[in-house]
């Protein structure tokens, strides 16, 4: 027997009802996560694995190249950083290639370019043939970077939308910890071998990559804009909670395609695409308030994820260690193995966060948070270069920052960068919006990386990390001002907390009351119903 009381109009009405009946009326129950529509993002999300696993093996393996070649620290620097800048080629034509061949045949694109690009590097005899290598890598990896996040957002329901999309940001850190592993397994051969086999090696997650993707289905907003009905409906039912979420999510998509809600065919003509001018123009030349207000936070949120700094601390983590006094080559590929094994393992924790906290509570945790790391690492780097005696304490503190610096970004900023940016434009921007995403994260990771040796050559290694913490803390304030809240939102809920840059709590406080009394009002009827039902 269950019990349930409820005050309606100031009257106590008392509720039992069997088991049996009480389930029947318990529609609000969380459903159970979708085992295709996880399945289907675990093998899109592979492609993240191409980045991850290149900024891994790269920071080991330039403590080679850099003797093996004879460069100096400028060329390191642009070696090193370059990639990102050649990411905008791969996910600009990466935007055209997945609305022409569709999104799962443009990952495996995305793995075969990068391939090829691992096999240059991996056979490169100068410098100029390792940029050649890397600039094909690059357009690989844009690929991916933009493709990966898009497939997963047009696959994931409702219920795991914060799960699901966080799983590209995952596979980036799983390829970091293979390229670290990988430095340190290949460390062990000659010299001028190890470091190539290290680069090479990136060639064989790419070769699964592209055999695993055509075992999954195709985007069903990809198969809508080709007039395929029918497959977009069994692709849809696949991965939505219910029927009746995919029927919605089937008329959304109709709606941005321009196809009439009462057409049903399996095949149907659609109007021509265009390339998203009139996108363009709605983002940056006439946008809405709310339009402005999402792409004022998707520019912020992607632009303070990488101006922080953390890519320093992963690209040049070995150098970092040195300036902490590990001179063995060993310790340093070990010590930074466990920088990987740490930013793999807060990943994975924060998947699990994002749908129960929140994106702004953990966004604010983390960011809070760095200033505080970001800050100390920089006073033990300064304690250690002032001093000509070893200060354990001291190189204790750095590494423990270190680690703790890619735990706490892995809590927060990295994935939510990229979940928050996907869900928050509208469906008929989100194509644009997500490239625009792409492009400033990877600008200013590319100016971090190939920045940081000048950087702290000219203010210290410790004065760049005071540096980095004072735009952490600049990025908490933006965070706490700009971004309202955006688990279990509905679009049009989001819309409505849009638009008004500094009140948007006001709008955010009253529809929290709001769905507070719907809540209420819901179980009230419940009541009523289950009373109606028993006396029945």
């Amino acid at each position: 027997m269950s019990g349930f009381e409820a005050d309606n109009n100031g009257i106590s009405i008392s509720v039992a009802a069997d088991n049996k009946t009480v389930a029947d009326f318990e529609v609000s129950k969380k459903p159970k996560r979708n085992k295709f529509a996880f399945a289907c993002s675990i093998l899109a999300s592979l492609a993240s694995i191409l980045l991850g696993y290149d900024i891994g093996v790269m920071s080991g393996a330039i403590i080679y190249i850099k003797d093996d070649l004879k460069i100096n620290d400028v060329q390191v620097e642009i070696l090193v950083g370059i990639l990102n800048l050649y990411c905008l080629i791969g996910a600009y034509i990466a935007g055209r290639t997945s609305d022409w061949i569709g999104r799962r045949y443009t990952i495996v694109v995305a793995a075969s370019i990068f391939f090829v690009g691992a096999l240059l590097m991996g056979f490169a005899t100068n410098y100029a043939f390792l940029m050649v290598g890397r600039f094909v890598a690059g357009i690989g990896v844009g690929f991916a970077l933009l493709i990966a996040p898009v497939y997963t957002a047009e696959v994931s329901p409702a219920s795991s939308r914060g799960f699901l999309n966080s799983f590209p940001e995952v596979f980036i850190n799983i390829g970091l910890l293979l390229g670290y592993v990988s430095n340190y397994a290949f460390s062990k051969l000659r010299a001028d071998l190890g470091w190539r086999v290290m680069l090479g090696a990136g060639a064989i997650p790419s070769v699964f990559l592209a055999i695993g993707v055509l075992t999954m289905p195709e985007s069903p907003r990809w198969l809508i804009m080709q007039g395929r009905l029918g497959e977009a409906k069994t692709v849809l039912n696949k991965t939505s909670d219910t029927k009746e979420e995919a029927r919605g999510r089937l008329s959304d998509i109709k709606a941005a395609t321009g196809i009439p809600e009462d057409c049903t065919d399996d095949i149907v003509q659609v109007q021509k695409q265009t390339h998203g001018e009139g996108v363009w123009k709605e983002l940056f030349l006439h946008p809405t308030p709310v339009v402005r207000h999402v792409l004022i936070c998707a520019i912020g949120i992607h632009f303070f994820q990488q101006a922080i700094g953390l890519d320093s601390v992963v690209l040049y983590s070995p150098r970092i260690f040195e300036k902490a006094g590990i001179t063995s080559s060993d310790h340093k590929l070990l010590a930074t193995m466990a920088v990987g094994l740490s930013k793999t393992i807060f990943i994975l924790v924060a998947t699990f966060l994002l749908d129960k906290i929140g994106r702004r509570p953990l966004l604010l945790i983390s960011s809070g948070g760095m200033v505080v790391i970001l800050a100390t690492l920089g006073f033990s780097l300064t304690i250690i270069g002032h001093s000509d005696n070893k200060i354990t304490w001291a190189i204790g503190l750095c590494i423990t920052m270190v680690l703790s610096s890619v735990a706490v970004f892995s809590i927060g900023m990295g994935p939510i960068a990229w979940v928050y940016s996907t869900e928050i434009f509208p469906l008929r921007l989100r194509a644009q919006g997500a490239s625009i995403g792409v492009a400033v994260n990877r600008v200013t990771s590319g100016v971090i990386s190939m920045s940081f040796i000048s950087l702290y050559e000219a203010i210290t290694i410790g004065g760049a990390f005071f540096l980095y913490a004072g735009i952490a803390l600049v990025a908490f304030f933006f965070f706490f001002t700009f971004l309202p809240e955006t688990q279990g939102k509905t679009l049009e809920e989001m819309e409505g907390l849009f638009g008004k840059l500094v009140g948007w709590k006001e709008e955010a406080r009253k529809l929290k009351r709001k769905n507070k009394m719907n809540e209420a009002n819901h179980q009230i009827q419940l009541g009523n119903n289950l009373t109606t039902d028993r006396q029945c």
